[in-house]
């Protein structure tokens, strides 16, 4: 499914793909997750999109073909391919473990063709073992599992966490919480009471909207709503001292807030992107937590329905391409 244009529904077409170049693979995909920043891309909010672009950054598949450098993976393995591309290796970010702020990144679906199609191209240096799983379940892993772990890290280490927005990744990081032992309350869109049930089901111990006040002061907040009007919603509601962590790649304008609202030591940050280490630790996390994924399946040439839902916020859990099996 290829974007031909910004802010046109994505259209069916028929590719040929090149041999693999040294150090990529080529993949026959199973699944794809699809990802709110598949929407950011298909709207234009992110800088140099180029038409044609294939979405798609939560990509699980089988090797068919290695390039003649490749030695991690053969024929027949499955892998991941995640947002992270490709980086240049020798910047100041790459040389210091922090390749998520790479200038010169690719990134999956976005300036790399990704995992919207039955085959694709990926670079095996920053391709992703995978823990055990149906690839429909295991495909939210490789972006919301990993943009959240990477985001629950650097909220630090309360025991009372807020999530604001409670999508494909809060679904996984409340699990994560709830095994560390920290108490979560989840905010969603207001009325979303089959949201909020679902957010109890996985162990929250409070849910409502984003329009209503925490029960209690919270030490760290996560924004995964790309909301900028929550900003000052989830400083007010964290105690002096707390984090909030914004974990989306794109926001709403931030409105004008009251200093007296970061002052107390609050701290606001962001994060951005994700490094293989990321990756590599998270994936051995789910496998030990064995995190469960909500998926609502679509067919591949259904991702504009997928897609519509998501943005409508119609779905609970993530959605996922599921691919045609190959002809034997």
């Amino acid at each position: 499914m290829r974007l031909t244009a910004r802010g046109s529904p994505l259209e069916l077409c028929e590719l040929e793909l090149p041999p693999p170049g040294e150090h990529e693979l080529r993949i026959g995909i199973e699944a794809c997750g699809v990802c709110r920043t598949d929407l950011h891309v298909l709207d234009g909010e992110l800088p140099d999109i180029r038409c044609p672009l294939t979405p798609g950054h939560e990509v699980v598949g089988r090797v068919i073909e290695t390039g003649s450098a490749v030695e991690r993976f053969r024929a027949g393995d499955r892998v991941g391919v995640p947002w992270l591309a490709d980086t240049c290796g020798i910047c100041r970010y790459c040389r210091s473990g922090r390749e998520n702020l790479c200038a010169d990144a690719r990134f999956t679906g976005y300036t790399h063709d990704g995992g919207y199609a039955e085959q694709t191209l990926a670079d095996a240096r920053y391709c992703l073992a995978l823990p055990p799983g149906p690839a429909a379940e295991v495909a939210p892993l490789l972006c919301a599992g990993l943009i959240g772990y990477r985001a629950y890290r650097a909220a630090g280490e309360g025991a009372s966490l807020g999530l604001y927005g409670f999508g494909a990744a809060a679904h996984l990081l409340a699990q994560v919480a709830r095994h560390e032992g920290r108490r979560v309350f989840a905010f969603t869109r207001p009325g979303d009471g089959e949201a909020q049930r679902f957010a109890l089901e996985l162990g929250a111990e409070w849910a409502g909207g984003s329009n209503e006040r925490a029960p209690e002061p919270l030490d760290a907040a996560i924004l995964f709503a790309p909301v900028g009007a929550l900003i000052p919603t989830a400083l007010a509601a964290v105690r002096p001292g707390g984090r909030v962590v914004c974990a989306g790649i794109h926001m709403s304008d931030v409105p004008a807030f009251p200093y007296r609202l970061l002052w107390g030591e609050r701290q606001l940050s962001s994060v951005a992107n994700l490094t293989r280490r990321d990756g590599e630790e998270f994936m051995a996390l789910a496998g030990r937590l064995r995190l469960h994924s909500r998926v609502e399946r679509f067919a591949l040439a259904d991702a504009n329905l997928a897609l519509g839902r998501l943005r409508s916020g119609a779905l609970t859990g993530a959605a996922v391409l599921e691919m045609p099996a190959p002809a034997p």
